[in-house]
């Protein structure tokens, strides 16, 4: 996959020719649209009939042929802003399956996304089996700390199930998101908006001891001191690294002078 903020989105597929998605984007943000897109690459490309290449801009503008020679199944399904292609699959109900998900889902843009995925494995997906997936979403400025627009971008290339993979590891990332969201919160000293964020960042992905620990330092800032506490041991249960955090992070020092937390960090001799 290949995504540019504000432009598009190129998929090439069936015998990959990786050029189609730099190349298509450029085209994209020259003003051409899909269409004429795809018969500017396919015009120059020697094998035309074993492609695949769905192209999709910013205003939700979509196109995709699928090369005669591609393997059954093949073919695509399309709708406003998305559309659903694939060659090698047990069938239409694949595509059909993601489209419908996707239409249903709620949530922002990769979950609505993920969802038809997830979708599209159940009907039956690629008809070798499963090995590989990815997932994209750019948007302006939506990298880390606002300094390119890759919001989203995470791939399995080799796993027994990638379509559980890529969940697990959207749902961190997603997490992740919640807990800079949380963040913006401070300087208003809005605890009750980072306590909320912070139990969606658990909520996503409860494995990580990094979204206790947030929780926990924001039920201390809120002088929450006893669900603190819980969380912490959460924490540390999933990540004992965090108790190093803990022996320094000013957002904690309302638990300063707690017996129990100082227990819990190693600053109380215990026999």
């Amino acid at each position: 996959p290949y995504a540019r903020s504000g432009v598009g989105a190129v998929a090439t597929q069936a015998q990959t020719n990786p050029s189609f998605g730099p190349r298509g984007l450029a085209l994209l943000e020259g003003g051409l649209t899909p269409q004429q897109v795809i018969d500017s690459l396919l015009k120059t490309d020697d094998r035309p009939a074993v492609r695949q290449l769905a192209v999709i801009d910013a205003r939700g503008q979509v196109a995709v042929p699928t090369g005669d020679s591609c393997i059954d199944w093949k073919g695509n399904k399309t709708g406003s802003y998305y559309s659903c292609q694939g060659n090698l699959l047990v069938g239409r109900q694949v595509v059909d399956s993601m489209a419908t998900a996707f239409e249903a889902a709620s949530g922002e843009l990769a979950e609505r996304l993920m969802a038809a995925l997830e979708a599209g494995q159940r009907a039956g997906g690629d008809s070798r089996g499963m090995q590989s997936a990815a997932l994209t979403v750019v948007r302006a400025e939506g990298g880390y700390a606002g300094l390119n627009d890759r919001y989203i971008d995470i791939r399995t290339d080799d796993s027994r199930n990638p379509i559980k993979e890529l969940r697990r590891l959207l749902n961190k990332v997603l997490a992740f998101n919640v807990i800079l969201k949380a963040e913006t919160f401070r300087d208003k000293k809005d605890y009750v908006k980072m306590i909320t964020e912070a139990r969606r960042a658990v909520g996503l992905d409860p494995a990580t001891g990094y979204n206790w620990y947030q929780l926990a330092c924001y039920l201390t800032l809120a002088d929450k001191l006893e669900e603190a506490k819980k969380s912490l041991k959460e924490a540390f249960r999933r990540d004992d690294y965090l108790i190093l955090t803990a022996r320094s992070d000013s957002d904690l020092d309302n638990l300063i002078y707690d017996q129990e937390f100082r227990k819990m960090i190693g600053l109380l001799r215990t026999k």
